[in-house]
């Protein structure tokens, strides 16, 4: 056998003319975005600009089948990168070349395309898959429910891997076209406008468009039978509500509460700004559920939500999420406060709206009704850990933060804060840190040590401290009665529409959310 002796200077050369010099520059995107609180969600290394579903669905067998073209751009140069997806896939091409992947850990899918990705490629990878969503769980858990009649996706923190691949963090939003067909007789609901729907040989087509960037969280499928109410709005938006058939003695009051959506939708306007979507509405399927969820243009609503009757607080709070959390939405989940204390918020401006107790006396009632050793205020709304992130506290402390706000800076300036924030940050993402610098460039006042005191500090504000702030604990008893006894606090009014809004304390609690907690 003759062999060919290279010199270790022609070998060099060799290396180099085979692999690019630059080779050594690509790596794996990293399997996480970089949460504080969930590593493993999201992944480095791209930025999506579009989703295009295109799924059917047995609801008889709760049998997905999906094929799932994403539209993104490398962020730097890509050896692989990774999606999130929990159900099985059986091809995936990248920029139309067949690519190999492999999975790891609960949701993490590999991907390694024919050749390596430069950074700032146009990157279409097209994933082909399917599985029965219910069997898949993350720690004893699921996002998704089946109902009598079919089956629905709606979670929080994340809710996409259970359905479609994706880039699963708020930090990477972007557009959906959602096309579901299902047996004629059933309906599949997403979110935005439904552009068309289409029948064939005992199947109906349904597809969806939300072409305003999206959060995956907040991309929610509904399979079932449905009750569908249509309208426009005076500016023309389309509204579309759906109830299950099978909602029992709670249809009519879910009716009387979610038929309301362009009411509030118009009075949150007032407060917060030009409605940021391209449609309206809500549904309420079949679910065992309590919680409620804002799904972008179209929240998601537990029948329980309703079981003592109608209640529009709950229709208040998720339609004002459509801005505070959809909209602007956070960078990192211990952020969560930039959702929930506002949301929060606008059911306490609502009830004072509507004579139901001012936004003042909702806040003297929460400082006034929880005592110091309550555990309720060892919990920190601007950072309250993952275990606590849904915790009631977030919502009113939360809530408490921005009354004190409000009293520190005038109406004027707070409201003109409540509507500007949302144009400042639309379609993006923004941190506490964020909120704080803002306020404090409107109003031209250092609030730093306010916000400090109400949402970071793990104690009760001292009563000076609350009156520095305008809230007030209750009034002592005359002192002129007997000693024998002695001065009590007043036991404070209960406002009229507190239960109304402490019903909706569970829209977020879940079995879900605790088996979450540490994932």
């Amino acid at each position: 056998m003759h062999r060919r002796i290279i010199v270790p200077s022609a070998l060099a050369a060799s290396l180099l003319l085979a692999i690019p010099a630059s080779a050594a520059d690509f790596s794996p995107g990293a399997p996480g975005i970089g949460d504080s609180y969930y590593p493993a969600s999201g992944n480095g290394g791209y930025d999506v600009s579009h989703y295009d579903l295109r799924l059917t669905y047995q609801p008889a067998t709760d049998l997905l089948e999906g094929t799932a073209t994403i539209l993104a751009t490398t962020k730097q140069n890509l050896s692989r990168f990774n999606l999130d997806l929990g159900l099985k896939v059986s091809e995936i091409r990248v920029n139309g070349r067949v690519a190999k992947f492999t999975t790891s850990g609960d949701h993490e899918l590999e991907v390694t395309p024919a050749s390596p990705l430069a950074r700032n490629t146009p990157l279409t990878v097209v994933v082909r898959y399917a599985g029965k969503p219910s069997e898949f769980k993350i720690d004893g858990w699921s996002a998704w429910a089946r109902t009598p009649d079919g089956g629905i996706a709606a979670q929080e923190p994340d809710s996409a891997v259970w359905w479609f691949p994706s880039n699963d963090h708020p930090l990477d939003k972007a557009t959906f076209d959602v096309s579901v067909s299902v047996p004629d007789g059933t309906q599949a609901i997403s979110n935005g406008v439904l552009q068309s729907q289409s029948s064939r040989l005992g199947w109906t087509r349904f597809n969806w468009r939300s072409n305003k960037p999206q959060a995956t969280y907040l991309a929610t499928l509904a399979v079932g039978r449905f009750d569908i109410t249509t309208d426009r709005t005076a500016n023309g938006l389309p509204v579309l509500n759906a109830y299950s058939k099978d909602l029992g003695d709670n249809a009519g009051a879910a009716r009387a509460s979610i038929e309301r959506t362009t009411e509030v939708a118009e009075w949150l306007e007032s407060v917060f700004g030009p409605y940021p979507f391209n449609s309206l509405g809500g549904y309420v399927p079949n679910v065992t559920s309590g919680f409620a969820l804002e799904t972008q243009t179209r929240p998601f609503y537990s029948p329980r939500q309703f079981a003592n009757g109608a209640n529009v607080s709950v229709v208040v709070h998720e339609l004002a999420h459509q801005w505070y959390g959809d909209s602007v939405s956070v960078r990192d989940w211990k952020d969560i406060w930039v959702n929930e204390g506002f949301a929060r918020y606008s059911q306490w401006l609502w009830s004072e709206k509507e004579g139901e107790g001012t936004a003042q006396e909702l806040a003297d009632y929460v400082y006034a009704t929880r005592t110091a050793d309550d555990p309720f205020w060892t919990v920190k709304p601007g950072d309250p850990g993952a275990e606590n992130q849904f915790h009631v506290a977030v919502y009113d402390r939360g809530a408490l933060a921005l009354q004190a706000l409000r009293n520190e800076i005038g109406d004027e300036d707070f409201f003109a804060i409540l509507k500007g924030w949302p144009q400042e940050f639309a379609y993006g993402n923004a941190r506490v840190a964020d909120f704080v610098r803002y306020a404090e460039r409107v109003s031209g006042k250092p609030l730093a040590g306010l916000f400090d005191t109400w949402l970071y500090q793990p104690v009760k504000p001292a009563a000076p401290v609350a009156t520095a702030a305008g809230l007030s604990a209750p009034a002592a008893a005359p002192s002129a009665r007997s000693a024998a006894k002695q001065a009590k606090p007043a036991k404070p009014v209960q406002p009229k529409s507190w239960k109304k809004i402490a019903a909706t304390n569970t829209i977020h609690e879940n079995e879900a959310h605790e088996g979450h907690a540490g994932h």
